[in-house]
C-alpha cells in the first residue's frame, strides 16, 4: 500500500509538472504576443511622424513658391510631394480593419482618393473653364469646409482633397506618353507672365489642400500617441487573437483587394492610362513599392525611417516562427516574388498598361500569393479572422 501511494503521489506530481510547463509555455506565448502589438502599435506611429514631417516640407515648399512663383520654387514643390509619398505609401500597409485611417470617422477617402476627375478643380485640355477654380460664381471662397462638402460629392471621381488634387495643381494634366503632366509655374504667377486665369484661386486651392493634408495627418498622430484609445484597446482591450486578426485581416486584404486589384488588375483590365494610383506624376511604380514595403514593414517588425535609422522589435514574423517554420518562409519567398515581380515592370506604369500588361498580371498573381501566406501565416499563431 504504501508503494502504490507512493507511486500514485510521483504520478501527480509528474503531472502537475507537465500541465504547469505547458500554461507557462502558452502564458510565455501571450506576454509575446503582447509585444508584437505593443511594437506595431509603436512602427504605426513612427510612419505616421515620418509622413508628417515629410509633409511639413512639401507645405512649407509650396508656402515658399506661391510667395513667389519660379521655375525652381516650383520643382521644389514636386520633389517634396514625391518625397513625402515615400513614407505615406507604406503607412497603407495599416487600413482595412476599420483603424483611426478608415473607421467611420477616419480621413483616408479625403486623404487619398483616387483616380480623380481632374475637370473637378481646374482646367484641362479643350475646357479652359473647367473646375472650382474657375467657377468663383458658384463657389466664392476656397477653404477646407468648402473642399470638404464637395469632396465627392457628385461622384467617386470628384475628388477636391488629398495628395492626388495636390499632385494635379502641381503637374497638371497628363498627356505625355513618356512622361508626367507639365503644368507651367505660370499657372500660379498673377498678372503679368501669368497663365491661365484665376490664379489667386489656384494658390488659395493649393495652400488649403496642403493645409487640410497636415490636420489629417497631425489627427493620425495624436489616434496612435501611447496610451491613446484605439492603441490601447489593441494592446490591451482586445483578446491577442482578436487584436492579431485585425492586423493580418488589413494586410490580407490591402494585399490582394487593393494593391493586386484596384491598383493594378483594374488598370489593365480597363486599359485605361487614368486609372493609375498616381497618373499626374507618374509616380505610380514608387507607390506600388512603397505599398510592398509597408507590408514588410508591419509583418517583419522593421521600420527605416526618413533619417535611415531603422526602429525594430518583436515581429509578427517572431510569433509566427515560434509556431510554424515553414508557414515564415512561405511568407519570405512570397515578399521576394512579389519584390521582384513589381520591379520588373517598367515605368512609366501609364504605359506599362498597354506594352506590358503580362509583367503587370506576373506582379498582380505574386501579390495575391503574398496576400495568401501572409492569411496562413496569421491563422497559425491564433489570429481570428
Amino acid at each position: 500500500m504504501k508503494f502504490n501511494l507512493t507511486l500514485l503521489l510521483w504520478a501527480i506530481a509528474s503531472f502537475s509538472f507537465f500541465v504547469s510547463c505547458g500554461d507557462s509555455k502558452i502564458n510565455d506565448f501571450e506576454v509575446q504576443k503582447k509585444e508584437a502589438l505593443t511594437h506595431y502599435a509603436n512602427l504605426v506611429k513612427a510612419s505616421y511622424d515620418d509622413t508628417y514631417q515629410a509633409t511639413l516640407t512639401l507645405k512649407l515648399a509650396i508656402d515658399a513658391f506661391v510667395a513667389n512663383p519660379t521655375e525652381a520654387g516650383f520643382q521644389a514643390c514636386k520633389t517634396a510631394w514625391l518625397n513625402a509619398r515615400n513614407p505615406y505609401g507604406q503607412t497603407e500597409a495599416f487600413r482595412f480593419y476599420a483603424g483611426p485611417i478608415d473607421d467611420a470617422d477616419g480621413p483616408e477617402s479625403l486623404m487619398n482618393a483616387w483616380p480623380i476627375d481632374e475637370n473637378f478643380i481646374d482646367y484641362v485640355s479643350g475646357m479652359s473653364n473647367a473646375g472650382l477654380i474657375n467657377d468663383p460664381a458658384t463657389h466664392p471662397q476656397i477653404n477646407k469646409n468648402v473642399l470638404i462638402a464637395l469632396h465627392e460629392l457628385f461622384s467617386e471621381v470628384s475628388i477636391f482633397t488629398g495628395w492626388h488634387a495636390i499632385e494635379f495643381l502641381l503637374w497638371g494634366q497628363d498627356l505625355s506618353t513618356t512622361g508626367p503632366g507639365n503644368r507651367p509655374f505660370t499657372d500660379y504667377i498673377q498678372g503679368s507672365g501669368g497663365t491661365a486665369a484665376n490664379q489667386d484661386r489656384r494658390i488659395q486651392y493649393l495652400q488649403v489642400a496642403s493645409n487640410l493634408l497636415m490636420e489629417h495627418l497631425q489627427q493620425m498622430q495624436a489616434e496612435w500617441q501611447p496610451g491613446a484609445s484605439f492603441p490601447e484597446d489593441l494592446i490591451n482591450g482586445k483578446t491577442t487573437g482578436e487584436a492579431l486578426g485585425l492586423l493580418f485581416f488589413g494586410l490580407r486584404e490591402f494585399t490582394i483587394t487593393e494593391v493586386a486589384g484596384e491598383r493594378m488588375f483594374v488598370a489593365i483590365d480597363t486599359k485605361d492610362q487614368e486609372h493609375e494610383h498616381s497618373c499626374f506624376a507618374d509616380n505610380t511604380n514608387a507607390d506600388l513599392l512603397m505599398n510592398l514595403k509597408g507590408i514588410k514593414n508591419v509583418y517583419f517588425g522593421t521600420y527605416q525611417h526618413t533619417d535611415g535609422t531603422v526602429l525594430s522589435g518583436k515581429s509578427l514574423s517572431d510569433l509566427v516562427l515560434l509556431v510554424d517554420k515553414s508557414k515564415d518562409d512561405a511568407v519570405r519567398a512570397a515578399f521576394l516574388d512579389a519584390e521582384t515581380k513589381m520591379n520588373a515592370i517598367p515605368a512609366p506604369f501609364d504605359q506599362a498598361i498597354l506594352n506590358n500588361k503580362d509583367l503587370i498580371e506576373a506582379a498582380i498573381a505574386a501579390t495575391e500569393n503574398l496576400g495568401m501566406r501572409l492569411a496562413e501565416a496569421g491563422k497559425a499563431i491564433g489570429a481570428e479572422f
